[in-house]
């Protein structure tokens, strides 16, 4: 049952999430028992419905919630979730994006001088590859048998075991264990390469870096297997064509290291390794000043807006009532356009907004108070808030469906799990 579960979610994510999660993907219980009664109070009046079985519908409903969700972490993580966050959030700056990147994560509600600090990047974090033998595309060379080998990683060992037909060949084989290793979603990934007709099984770990004591991320052996041995040699799957690697850096002229090329500095700053540093030449790390956090920080918000747009848009010609939800957007847009052109924003046909940056920096400096000339900022990231949690709630708001029955209003049960209808989706085809 595990091992069905793991491939549901793997589709899920690979299908239909956007983006990783972040930390605003957690929830206290409260939270969820709120969003609990909201559901249960937003299905008491509602119709029942023919369940929705198009594969494309199914796909856009799924895919609107999780672009909802995207919407609503990209306003959190400018501090709307706060009342005058979006104004005040404060960002880090980088006097060179090509050695690193750097985000703010301290406090924003502090008079506390921020320290700015420099860092000169020596060595990368690197991940383990193992290259296998490149085999010509003919019959396999081993007997037909079931074969198995064992996997070492974070402290885990996995078995995969396979079989191998009579008249199958080098690359049936090798494309079965791609599929094997990718949805086992252990830490590794596997591809094929091909070169002059000959295909070759690489292995990489999604992690990088060594703890303390270890030479390896991962190691491949069928020295113990519990099937026939003999594969693992055959295609080469032991060979270390890349070892790991922590990252090496100067933090102040301090020697640091990282087994990720991610990592906090001080609880201020978290930190993104991206090259090394040119002639020992460090990046400056430290906060933009507060105009430029605001101008930054509103077109982020922008941004936000637009991928919300473009993913709803995408399905306008499959999906009748997407046309609905461009509408809405492009409406919250409008109760502000006035607002929006005197600072360079220019709503689109397509409910997109295209910004200025030069006409909004200008407006920012000419500006006697922030908080007066962008307040409308603040009202627009509420109701894209409000939205975006509406179609998380229930993105079924937004498909067509067939209506079954109405209920008696007053007089009928409680059903928490109508908009909920699109989680079932994902299970389709495998239970």
């Amino acid at each position: 049952m595990s091992a069905v579960m793991n491939t549901i979610y793997n589709n899920y994510l690979s299908t239909y999430a956007p983006k990783s999660l972040t930390r605003y993907d957690t929830h206290k219980k409260s939270e969820l028992r709120s969003v609990y009664n909201s559901i249960v109070q937003m299905n008491k009046e509602s119709p029942w419905y023919l369940p929705t079985t198009n594969k494309t519908t199914q796909q856009y409903a799924v895919d609107i919630k999780e672009n909802a969700r995207d919407l609503h972490n990209t306003i959190a993580q400018l501090g709307g979730l706060e009342d005058s966050g979006i104004l005040t959030k404060r960002r880090a700056s980088s006097s060179n994006e090509n050695i690193a990147t750097a985000t703010y994560v301290g406090p924003e509600n502090t008079d506390d001088v921020v320290p700015q600090f420099s860092l000169e990047v020596q060595k990368l974090a690197s991940g383990q590859e193992n290259m296998g033998l490149f085999l010509a595309d003919e019959k396999a060379n081993l007997p037909e048998d079931t074969y198995s080998f064992d996997v070492g990683i974070n402290g885990m060992n996995y078995e995969f075991q396979f079989s191998i037909g009579e008249a199958e060949t080098n690359r049936d084989v090798q494309e079965r264990l791609v599929r094997l290793i990718n949805n086992a979603n252990i830490g590794l990934k596997a591809s094929l390469l091909e070169e002059d007709s000959h295909t070759s099984l690489r292995l990489s770990s999604e992690s990088s870096g060594l703890s303390d004591g270890e030479d390896l991320i991962f190691s491949v052996s069928d020295d113990r297997t519990s099937k026939r041995s003999g594969a693992v040699e055959y295609f080469g799957l032991d060979y270390v064509s890349k070892t790991p690697s922590n990252a090496e850096f100067l933090i102040n002229g301090e020697e640091g290291f990282s087994n990720t090329n991610r990592f906090t500095v001080g609880k201020m700053f978290e930190v993104e390794l991206q090259g090394i540093s040119p002639d020992g030449e460090p990046a400056e790390i430290g906060l933009k000043p507060d105009l430029e956090s605001l101008t930054d920080n509103i077109k982020q918000l922008i941004g936000g807006y637009n991928s919300f747009v473009k993913a709803a848009s995408a399905y306008l010609d499959s999906q009748s009532r997407s046309h609905r939800l461009v509408q809405e957007m492009k409406g919250i847009a409008s109760l502000y356009e006035q607002s929006f052109s005197a600072m360079g924003f220019h709503i689109q046909d397509d409910g997109t907004m295209d910004v200025d940056a030069a006409q909004l920096s200008n407006a920012a400096a000419g500006s006697e108070d922030l908080s007066e000339t962008f307040g409308y900022v603040k009202d627009f990231s509420n109701m894209l808030l409000r939205k975006s949690n509406q179609v998380s709630l229930n993105p079924m708001n937004y498909v067509d469906k067939v209506v079954v029955a109405y209920k008696n209003p007053g007089h009928n049960f409680v059903s928490p799990y109508t908009s909920s209808a699109y989680t079932g989706m994902m299970f389709n085809s495998y239970c």
